[in-house]
């Protein structure tokens, strides 16, 4: 075969870039005048930031730990920017750690607040234990009240050595995390610490509702959240049901919409730890059947979590799910793992069972009917970046598949998972992270534009709120952008 002539080669390569920039994520949109002037402005920002990188590859934020770079990301303009950005909703994410550690530290300034065990001064050292009581608790271990612990200690020492505790946040990553079964325990440890403190019942709902003025405050305007519904107490103990604690969502989700009319709505997802024997996983059927037949429009759906490596696979418990009415959607966690051949394969599983989303998707990379059927069947798949990076399975966000589903326009949503744990916003950071990392250096404003709308058409709204969620976060969108011109450089 002849070689074109040079000027044929270059026609040729510029249909061929053109035809596979047509293919990206968000490549569809058109951008009004003024859209397009901000869009100036924010690829300048991003080239900025990437030139760094290029000059200095240890400089480049997305090729580093999060945790290393997040001073770093906090002082970018860009990331300032993106905090302004209204993004939509956030469709992956557990009930205890979406709020910050301040929520945490505020629920330590309630009376009656008994700890057993020290504070933990290294890695090693046990986590102590909590609990709310009127009289001094009766359980194995020397109680005393945070009240005096805090006055012995000092209000400002104390709730810095709680915020210290109540994240993985280390200088240190790549060698306090030292693999993946590592940081999970570490993770889990978390959740199990502080679980007896946000399951009062006055703390409870305080720090729900505070989780939603957070998302407000960080621009995100709807909320799927998933939760295990661990037993919520008081003072005079009593322990909730289920039904009663998602009752106290519900209500606090009322009050707060009435409060913030902006925000588009929440929903649940009933998610139990996959962790179970037969029994358990029966019962767990048995209450979300339960559950949506008392509170339809805000109970989502269902699904299993864990860590996938270690968990039991979905084969264990397809026959039983496959008996569930129609009417409860499934949203499984699937291919959070780097492994190939072993849990993975619960992608195919949370497939043809029908599952709506997909949480993580990881793995789906490495298997192409399962990414054919994902495209043919719509199936949004939840990428939560910093996530996957603080659980070991990425390193460098430009090696995460999620650039491969930005490229090729699969239905994604961008979503933070558990941001507490990392020191991150409810969202913010995540879609710096995506958009600096995961995205090619040529996406732009469109992609983000492109993330935010995804959240709303994949959300489990029904048609009409979505038709109200898109107007609302339109007319949102419209006033940024005005607003953002009116401060960037002339030039622009």
């Amino acid at each position: 075969m002849a070689r074109p002539a040079y000027d044929e080669f270059c026609r040729q390569r510029e249909e061929f870039f053109a035809r596979e920039q047509g293919r990206g994520l968000g490549a569809n949109l058109v951008l009004s005048p003024s859209e397009q002037r901000l869009n100036q402005y924010v690829m300048h920002l991003k080239q900025q930031e990437l030139a760094k990188g290029v000059e200095n590859p240890y400089e480049l934020v997305s090729a580093r730990h999060f945790f290393e770079m997040l001073d770093r990301i906090n002082e970018s303009p860009l990331f300032r920017l993106i905090q302004k950005m209204p993004k939509g909703g956030v469709l992956h994410a557990h009930d205890t750690a979406i709020g910050s550690t301040e929520l945490i530290v505020r629920a330590t300034r309630h009376a009656h607040l008994w700890q057993s065990g020290s504070i933990p001064q290294t890695a090693a050292d046990p986590m102590p234990v909590y609990t709310f009581s009127r009289a001094k608790p009766t359980a194995e271990g020397e109680w005393r009240l945070v009240a005096d612990i805090r006055s012995t200690m000092g209000d400002a020492a104390y709730e810095a050595a709680i915020r210290k505790m109540f994240t993985l946040y280390t200088t240190d990553p790549l060698n306090e995390h030292r693999d993946i079964n590592d940081v999970w325990r570490k993770f889990m440890a978390l959740f199990i610490c502080f679980e007896p403190m946000v399951t009062y019942r006055p703390v409870w709902e305080e720090y729900y509702y505070g989780c939603l003025e957070e998302l407000l405050a960080d621009n995100v305007t709807y909320l799927e959240f998933r939760g295990l519904l661990p037993p919520v107490y008081d003072l005079d103990d009593r322990k909730y049901t289920p039904e009663e604690i998602v009752q106290m969502y519900v209500d606090q989700s009322e009050k707060f919409l009435r409060a913030n009319p902006k925000f588009a709505g929440v929903k649940f997802i009933y998610a139990p730890l996959k962790f179970c024997d037969d029994s358990t996983f029966d019962g767990y059927l048995t209450l979300v059947q339960t559950l949506k037949a008392r509170f339809p429009t805000f109970i989502a759906g269902f699904d299993l979590v864990g860590q996938e490596d270690l968990g039991r696979p979905h084969t264990d418990f397809n026959e039983r799910l496959l008996r569930l009415p129609a009417g409860i959607n499934f949203f499984f966690h699937a291919g959070e793992t780097n492994w190939t051949g072993r849990r993975d394969e619960n992608l195919i599983d949370a497939i043809l069972l029908g599952t709506k989303r997909i949480g993580h998707g990881f793995a789906a990379i490495k298997h192409p009917v399962v990414l054919e059927e994902i495209k043919k069947r719509n199936i949004c798949i939840e990428l939560n970046p910093i996530s996957n990076q603080v659980l070991k399975l990425v390193q460098d966000f430009r090696n995460h598949p999620g650039g491969f589903y930005f490229s090729d326009n699969y239905p994604v949503v961008v979503s933070s998972d558990d941001p507490s744990f990392w020191c991150a916003s409810p969202l913010s950071h995540d879609f710096f992270v995506a958009f600096m990392g995961l995205a090619s250096a040529r996406a732009d404003l469109r992609l983000l534009k492109q993330l935010a709308l995804n959240s709303i058409e994949y959300s489990s709204m029904e048609d009409e709120e979505k038709t109200i969620a898109t107007q609302k976060w339109t007319a949102a969108w419209n006033e940024y952008v005005e607003e953002m011109l009116k401060t960037i450089p002339a030039e622009f």
